[in-house]
């Protein structure tokens, strides 16, 4: 992080600092795994029809995007690892209040500060994983946020277990929250303690994002929107479309979620062999190609190679645009989250738009604009130089000595 300072580690720590965030990805990805599988409960404690439940559970997003312009203020305030100790126990501690909620209006105030402590724990744990990489000097963003994919899996995994066996969701969260509190705060024991410098001026209560933010940013709406669109909708491509079973469309919506795991564990050896640039604009061709093949696909075959293509080019870069966006200023904290404030807009938005222009045209028409905004991937990676652990490195001018001409 720029704006904090720490004594220089050795690698020993470092490595251990590296394993002790990946645990904490892990974590976090785990409560949303939990959660997503105990919708239906939810809904049905709630007492609420589907209309309502998609009005709820746009809260996450609404409280994820107020609250990460906070995490930076935090951070300085409290230093990184106890910032990111309070804040991933109240994202673990959270998970319990949706299944408590006897109605819409407490449901949607549940999922809000669900979404808050979300994102601003979200916002820590990637500040401190751009740090740790940049002190190992190899990229690590794409297999954290494969750990993050990973304890999600385990997550819902357990949470189906639960859904299958007939509990209660509210003693399954408890029993989550407990366990994941506990594994998040010994995690946390071992991340990089950072404080900030005496002399240094906090950052604003509520930061707004620097202009580089942006640009990264626009970069990752593109990829969480196709994310968001192919793992909503692909099942229901491939069904009403494609005239696919039941069967093979959530075997098709399992698949993308595996392939972009699998790329995103693979994605570090890739991205320090062939820089962030290169490797965010051969994803964009691999995605708009993938695209493509869902578009004019004849047989449901053909439109899950297109959905996996699809998964594999946009894998990397979101995390690559936390790193890039660690490294594009002199407040890292500040420039991710907004970077993640524009990437949770996505994926709430992708969703409803990709339904609104299948219900006024086509989902044909819909999975167009989704081919259009992962192959623009391929023209505007550039922007995510700051990120490229690849690009030339500029020597300093020697320094001017007294009495001679520098």
């Amino acid at each position: 992080m720029g704006e904090v300072v720490e004594v220089v580690c050795g690698r020993r720590e470092l490595k251990r600092a590296r394993y002790a965030v990946a645990a904490v990805f892990a974590v976090h990805g785990a409560v949303t795994g939990s959660f997503a599988t105990r919708v239906p409960w939810i809904q049905d404690h709630a007492s609420i029809g589907a209309g309502q439940l998609g009005i709820a559970l746009a809260f996450p997003a609404i409280g994820a995007s107020v609250a990460m312009p906070l995490a930076g203020r935090i951070t300085h305030t409290f230093g990184a690892r106890t910032a990111l100790r309070g804040l991933l126990a109240l994202w673990t501690l959270s998970l319990v209040l949706p299944s408590l909620a006897p109605n819409l209006y407490t449901l949607c105030l549940a999922l809000f500060t669900y979404g808050a402590t979300a994102g601003m724990s979200d916002v820590a744990m990637n500040a401190l994983g751009v740090e740790v990489e940049n002190r190992l000097d190899r990229s690590i963003m794409s297999g954290l946020h494969g750990m993050w994919s990973a304890g999600a899996l385990v997550g819902s995994a357990a949470g189906t277990l639960a859904a299958h066996l007939g509990a209660d969701a509210r003693l399954h969260h408890v029993l989550a929250a407990a366990v994941l509190t506990v594994l998040g705060l010994i995690a946390c024991q071992w991340v990089l303690d950072l404080k900030p410098l005496e002399d240094e001026e906090p950052p604003p209560r509520f930061a707004r994002p620097p202009k580089s933010a942006l640009l990264i940013g626009a970069v990752g709406f593109c990829a969480v929107f196709a994310e968001g669109a192919s793992l909503d909708w692909s099942a229901v491509y491939l069904r009403d479309r494609l005239d696919a079973s039941a069967g093979l469309a959530a075997a098709c919506t399992t698949g993308f979620t595996l392939t972009m795991a699998i790329a995103r564990f693979a994605g570090d050896r890739v991205v320090d062999r062939f820089g962030a640039v290169r490797t965010v604009r051969v994803g964009g061709v691999l995605a708009g190609l993938g695209g493509l093949l869902v578009v004019f696909a004849g047989n449901p075959v053909t439109a899950m190679a297109g959905f996996a293509l699809m998964g594999l080019g946009i894998a990397v870069v979101v995390p690559l645009a936390f790193a890039a966006a660690g490294r594009s200023g002199p407040n890292p904290s500040q420039a991710i989250a907004g970077v993640a404030t524009i990437t949770y807009t996505s994926g709430l938005v992708a969703p409803g738009a990709i339904g609104t222009l299948a219900q006024a045209t086509s989902l044909m028409v819909s999975f167009g604009l989704v081919t259009v905004l992962a192959g623009g991937l391929a023209v505007f990676a550039g922007v995510l130089r700051a990120g490229d652990r690849n690009r030339p490195k500029v020597r300093p001018a020697p320094a001017s000595v007294p009495g001679r001409q520098p």
